[in-house]
């Protein structure tokens, strides 16, 4: 298919507000950090199913981890472009990571990717010096999807997929989402539901959301936000007021240190292990 009939046909479905506005800008490497790119985290896999990690050299104990996972309709992005890369100087290794698009395979392919990506760092723990027991996300738009669909659907088999390390976990103890949808527009809608798999054991939410939205009405965070709570999980919306869909009201330094204070607070106490 030629680029242009790519970009008409995203224009149809009605994608690319979420692949234009969703996409941030890099954030600068600390100094400090050594960067391994283009890890195979499925084993002869689809090409996407590669890894950055931005891991801090000095150590004294396994770090904990943050996994970006990037934003773009489903359809385009890459875990290039990944705007966290300064929590690796806050004592994490970052992980960012690439997926399987819509293009590629229907979902749940994409979320079937994500877990095969934290399975595969939970195998390699002591290889790269990470917790396994302390993995966050955070994720913008269609990413803000995916990272939501991790925390809730940590105990759903049916979208383990087959990407290897199947006697590791899944599940994520901490879920940052950026102005995310709770539902995709391709394959399995209801397993893609992120409001269908929560229970009393999803992990802490962080949900920020621009209330001048108009790509992914703030009601869809809302409703997330009521869900959480009426499931007794803990959850701090954030609604960003004159924000539309991504920008610099998301990484200016006052949201920064409100991620960093959070992934703080649920990744730097005693974890709890993985079941």
């Amino acid at each position: 298919m030629s680029h242009t009939r790519v970009w008409t046909s995203l224009a149809l479905l009605g994608l690319l507000p979420l692949i234009a506005a969703a996409q941030p800008p890099r954030s600068s490497i600390p100094a400090g950090t050594k960067v391994e790119r283009n890890l195979e985290y499925v084993k002869g896999g689809h090409e996407r199913n590669k890894l950055d990690l931005y891991i801090p050299e000095k150590a004294d104990a396994p770090l904990p981890v943050v996994v970006w996972i990037h934003g773009g309709g489903w359809r385009a992005g890459s875990k290039d472009r990944c705007p966290i890369t300064w929590l690796a100087g806050k004592g994490y290794l970052v992980a960012s990571i690439n997926y399987r698009l819509l293009q590629h395979g229907e979902f749940p392919a994409q979320i079937e990717d994500c877990k095969a990506a934290i399975r595969w760092l939970r195998a390699n723990a002591k290889k790269y010096n990470l917790d396994p027991d302390r993995i966050g996300v955070m994720g913008a738009s269609a990413g803000g999807h995916l990272v939501a669909l991790l925390g809730t659907s940590g105990h759903v088999k049916d979208l383990e997929g087959k990407g290897g390390n199947a006697e590791q976990s899944s599940r994520v103890q901490a879920v940052v989402d950026l102005f995310g949808p709770t539902g995709i527009p391709s394959g399995n809608r209801e397993k893609g539901n992120v409001l269908r798999h929560i229970t009393k054991d999803t992990p802490p939410f962080l949900i920020v959301h621009g209330d001048a939205d108009k790509t992914v009405p703030i009601r869809a965070s809302e409703r997330l936000t009521e869900a959480l709570k009426k499931a007794g999980v803990e959850v701090r919306f954030e609604r960003k007021a004159g924000a539309g869909h991504g920008g610099a009201a998301f990484q200016n330094d006052e949201a920064r240190k409100m991620y960093e204070e959070f992934f703080d607070k649920h990744l730097k106490k005693t974890a709890p292990k993985q079941s």
